[in-house]
């Protein structure tokens, strides 16, 4: 039975692609972009938690419930930071390979 059974994924692995050229400009572009969303979702966190934290104190009466939306939004401001600092660091690798490519085809003819 337990040979029979298949296992349901989450996320479905692609097809292996070794055989195929990697677009280094395109992995390159690809994650400078993600850097970007990270950055602008880190401001945006970071400016909500800063509405936030004044609305607690022109608001007393809800200042908890404001503080918490505060706590919230700064961890995904820190978050959404890291995320972009890891992008920038695919990028650069991107970078790496892509420059490592080209010597290397230099080098062959």
């Amino acid at each position: 039975m337990s040979e029979e059974k298949k296992h349901h994924h989450l996320f479905h692995h692609k097809k292996d692609k070794d055989d195929e050229p990697v677009d280094h400009k395109k992995e390159e572009k690809h994650h400078k972009h993600k850097e970007h969303i990270g950055q602008v979702t880190a401001v945006a966190a970071g400016a909500y938690a800063m509405h936030e934290k004044h609305k607690a104190k022109k608001d007393p009466e809800h200042a908890h419930e404001h503080k918490k939306k505060e706590e919230i939004a700064a961890a995904i401001a820190v978050g959404s930071a890291g995320y972009a600092l890891h992008e920038k660091h695919e990028k650069k690798d991107a970078k790496k390979e892509a420059k490592k490519e080209a010597k290397e085809a230099k080098h062959h003819k």
